[in-house]
């Protein structure tokens, strides 16, 4: 299967990389009441190399005894010397709802514009069922199987079958797998990763991985670094199929 490989070395990466790396972490509590966290890093250089980046992200979650409703928004931007190298900005929500202590379905929602990688919007929607593989108070890990159909609108158009395109809808497949761990009183790590096979044109896929590690310094602020990876199996001319981004920051609880 051609994305094997790419499970594989996504998963080993994952492995290696979570002592150190990080995606900062809402509060879960099953009480029913709203809970978010924004977070922000940024850095500036100037002199003989001029760049700057500021990464902006917010996260909300609600979670009951048998329901949890969630939702992300982040906002990535860097330049080098005048030129852009990352323009990346999403939004995504999902809600899960037990259909009995092991088994749980969902709906999620997502949308996407990222001009370097030539999406100039992605909106996806997507169902299905998961399992939670264990739940415990220091955290979970879940696996889940769905069907959803994503719709890009591309910067210039693209090759799909052979045919230029400005625009590609299609079906997908969701696998996805994603865990929560509390490592000490003030260290929690995560990490979720989710492929993405065309049911419309064979041997094209997409995923995405997102692992790491937060810090609490004080009962509202966490240091965190943070480490996303994009990967698309056919993205287009010049276009390189992934995208790895690394930051870190600070992260403001409001519980």
């Amino acid at each position: 299967m051609p994305c094997r490989p790419l499970i594989v070395s996504l998963t080993s990466a994952a492995t290696l990389l979570v002592p150190m790396l990080s995606q900062a972490q809402v509060t879960l509590i099953p009480d029913g009441q709203w809970r978010y966290l924004l977070t922000a890093g940024a850095n500036v250089s100037s002199g003989n190399n001029k760049a700057g980046s500021i990464n902006l992200a917010a996260e909300g979650a609600q979670q009951t005894s048998d329901d949890k409703w969630t939702w992300t928004a982040k906002a990535d931007r860097a330049q080098n010397a005048g030129v852009a190298t990352t323009e990346r900005y999403g939004l995504r929500t999902q809600y899960d709802r037990d259909l009995s202590p092991d088994w749980f379905g969902f709906g999620s929602g997502e949308t996407l514009r990222d001009k370097l990688a030539n999406i100039a919007a992605r909106h996806s929607l997507a169902s299905g069922v998961g399992r939670h593989v264990w739940r415990e108070d220091s955290g979970y890990f879940d696996v889940s199987l769905g069907l959803g159909y994503s719709h890009d609108r591309y910067v210039t158009p693209t090759d799909i079958g052979g045919t230029p395109r400005d625009t590609y809808g299609r079906l997908e497949l969701v696998l996805a797998e994603e865990s929560s761990h509390r490592l000490t009183d003030n260290t929690s790590l995560r990490q979720k990763f989710t492929l993405y096979p065309d049911l419309r044109e064979s041997g094209r896929y997409r995923a995405v991985l997102d692992t790491g590690l937060t810090v609490a310094m004080t009962e509202t602020m966490n240091v965190t670094a943070g480490l996303s990876y994009r990967h698309d199996s056919k993205p287009g001319p010049d276009i390189k199929k992934g995208d790895a981004m690394f930051v870190t920051g600070v992260s403001f609880r409001l519980d």
